[in-house]
């Protein structure tokens, strides 16, 4: 009866999510409760609701200070030069131009939020691309790629809500996805390399009859001017180039604080956007106007992983999981029970495409981390295999970012699942092999 009711509450969640008919927020907070009420678990919700918000506080410290501190480093302008050189670098040239933007995202993407990095990658690298005739379908591509593979970090997303849903360290989560995230930054840099001397090529065959060599110097310098043009702050009222050092030096020691484990990760950036408000921005109106510019970001993210903690707390508190997940035991095949793991890792990438990251690590995970418990397989490798899946589903179309990316490039849809597809797929094997290989994913 209890595993009966369990997966009509998981249905009803996916449904409604699905649907749109509810926010995430309302449906990870209401559904359980009211799936609570109808098992007669009353008198017990508080109790629980409470355990399961302990739990997640955490993660939704950390995610809150991390959007916070990247929020205010863009907004000092901490990335601009770096945006800059790469510009000055390509000089045109198609194949330095693909790589650089690969470059570029990859490095932009540390600070977990897949929109800034869109916002920062193809507000520099359009220009360029639409000058040079190189399909924006690349740029989205290669974006969106290295997005899927920096989103992992311990303050991005995916990492949030896994912890959130299993009780897990992010940074432990961040330590354990650390090989493949590094193998496959290095692989979408080859992809760009590969899609770059075919533009080249195909570039050299356009242009070589039609330009003198001057005339080609002429236009690709007022390509790079354009584009750097670009990217210059508009608002330079809240740039500090002055401070960048110690900008990137700050940065520099919470990121390595976070690696070697000094401090708690929330500890961390909590201190880092304090330091960081008070250098850059000393007068406490200024300190305010950066707090609020990116506290919709945060407030929208932490109220998700608190509802995930009621969620979580409701399912495990009571009785629900443990029937939901010996009803599936009883019908897998004793000899796939220790494969779960890698069973997770393959269902990750189609389920997040289709359903949506919400209605998997909410919805479905907790049921496959029960189901792998019995097992004897750790919370860790089950929410680990859980992200491997990231890179290909995060370009679904239940991910609301996604279309961000398509406005901003002018693409459809379909284009850049068509394109980007089988290329993203190459991510997902890397983690599986990865994991593999490391004992990540045991089994």
């Amino acid at each position: 009866m209890l595993s009966i009711l369990g997966f009509a509450m998981i249905c009803t969640f996916l449904f409604l999510i699905m649907s749109k008919r509810i926010s995430p927020f309302i449906g990870l907070t209401i559904v359980p409760i009211i799936f609570g009420l109808i098992g007669g678990f009353g008198p017990e919700l508080g109790t629980l609701i409470m355990e399961g918000i302990q739990n997640v506080a955490p993660t939704a410290i950390l995610l809150l200070f991390a959007i916070l501190y990247f929020g205010v480093m863009v907004d000092t302008g901490l990335f601009d030069p770096l945006t800059s050189k790469i510009i000055q670098l390509a000089k045109g040239d198609p194949l330095k131009i693909i790589v650089g933007t690969a470059v570029l995202a990859g490095i932009i993407g540390f600070d977990g939020d897949g929109s800034t990095t869109m916002m920062i990658v193809v507000t520099a690298f359009l220009p360029l691309y639409k000058k040079m005739g190189i399909s924006p379908i690349i740029l989205a591509s290669i974006t969106i790629m290295q997005i899927g593979i920096t989103t992992l970090v311990p303050w991005g997303g995916p990492a949030g809500r896994v912890a959130s849903v299993l009780n897990l360290n992010p940074t432990e989560l961040y330590l354990q996805m650390l090989p493949g995230m590094l193998a496959s930054l290095l692989y979408v840099i080859a992809v760009a390399y590969f899609i770059g001397l075919k533009e080249r090529t195909r570039y050299k065959k356009i242009n070589t009859e039609s330009l003198s060599l001057p005339e080609a110097s002429i236009i690709d310098a007022a390509i790079e001017s354009a584009t750097i043009e670009n990217i210059s702050p508009k608002n330079t009222n809240i740039k500090r180039p002055k401070l960048i050092w110690i900008n990137f030096l700050l940065s520099i020691v919470i990121m390595i604080a976070i690696v070697l484990e000094w401090l708690p990760a929330y500890v961390l950036f909590i201190i880092g956007t304090a330091l960081g408000l008070l250098i850059n921005y000393p007068v406490l109106n200024d300190q305010r106007d950066r707090v609020a510019a990116h506290a919709p970001n945060a407030i929208a993210v932490v109220t998700m992983v608190f509802a995930a903690g009621i969620f979580s707390g409701i399912f495990k508190g009571t009785p629900i999981s443990d029937s939901m997940a010996q009803s599936i035991v009883s019908i897998i095949p004793t000899d796939l029970g220790p494969y779960m793991a890698l069973i997770t890792a393959v269902v990750s990438a189609p389920a997040i495409f289709l359903i949506g990251p919400d209605g998997f690590y909410f919805g479905i995970l907790p049921v496959l981390a029960e189901t792998a418990s019995t097992y004897g397989i750790d919370t860790l490798s089950i929410g680990t295999a859980a992200l491997y899946g990231t890179p290909f589903g995060i370009m679904g179309p239940l991910v609301a970012s996604v279309y961000l990316l398509i406005h901003i490039t002018g693409i459809s849809l379909g284009d850049l699942h068509k394109y980007a597809a089988k290329w993203s797929l190459g991510i997902f094997l890397i983690y599986i092999i990865v994991g593999v290989i490391l004992g990540t994913i045991s089994f």
